[in-house]
């Protein structure tokens, strides 16, 4: 005899038979049936059915419904069962539905109350409206690496512990390091949505070139972006200027401002 069963979110409750009478009644009224000694009766078998199946263990819920749509068809219930498989359906979606709200609010959670250890995953991040952004954003590709990238078993071993997976909030390479010799020789071009450069002439507009630059390929990486060579870029525009130590520390303040 059932005495308990295994609800969708892992606990353990009170097997109640009355429920499947009172699902399969409701799937009856649906189409137009109205018989509620029937809906026992079939509950009833349902139940039977299912002491016979699974005896001696804890059904789970989804187990017993798909008991219930076959002893509506094995019966002849066909519109009932669709009532009832249509029910079935409806009441995944509202749980889906439900489900999204309450992790949406926990997510808002978590970063307000700092509740989630990854918010301090990033140490050169600070908490802000664009911080609080990017960790739900971060979530939602983090679930996407681990279900559509990688394999099971990483996917297993990350949610498991015995592995991390550091930043996979970005769907991207993680740091970048760049040349300027390519920003000298060209300019900044080739983005679209971005303002078009020929090559600096000057150090000031040089400087500028690269907070544009770096600016632009920030977004296409989760990490920091390394210019190489920087001072010795910088040099022949320090000598074409004829900047002095005070004027070149001025470009470089601005630089660093800005940047």
């Amino acid at each position: 005899m059932i005495e308990k069963i295994l609800k969708r979110d892992g606990t353990i409750q009170k097997f109640t038979p009355e429920k499947i009478a009172s699902a399969i009644y409701k799937a009856a009224l649906a189409c137009g049936g109205s018989d509620l000694l029937l809906a026992q009766k079939l509950a009833d078998e349902v139940v039977a059915l299912a002491n016979e199946k699974y005896k001696g263990q804890i059904p789970e819920v989804e187990q017993i419904q798909d008991l219930v749509e076959y002893v509506l068809i094995e019966n002849g219930h066909a519109k009932t069962a669709k009532a009832y498989i249509l029910y079935r359906e409806q009441r995944k979606r509202t749980r889906e539905m439900n489900a999204l709200i309450s992790a949406t609010i926990n997510m808002f959670s978590d970063y307000l109350g700092d509740k989630d250890w990854k918010i301090q995953e990033n140490a050169n991040t600070q908490k802000s409206i664009n911080g609080l952004n990017n960790y739900i954003r971060e979530i939602f590709t983090k679930n996407y690496w681990l279900h559509e990238i990688y394999p099971e078993e990483v996917r297993n071993a990350h949610v498991s512990g015995d592995v991390h997976i550091h930043d996979m909030g970005f769907f991207g390479a993680y740091c970048a390091g760049w040349d300027l010799r390519q920003l000298l020789l060209d300019g900044f071009g080739g983005v679209p949505g971005k303002v078009e450069s020929k090559p600096a002439k000057h150090l000031r507009s040089f400087l500028g070139q690269i907070v544009n630059s770096t600016f632009t390929t920030q977004g296409e990486t989760a990490g920091a972006q390394a210019w190489s060579s920087f001072d010795t870029y910088c040099a022949p525009f320090i000598r074409y200027d004829r900047l002095n130590y005070d004027q070149l520390k001025q470009c470089i303040q601005e630089f660093v401002f800005n940047i």
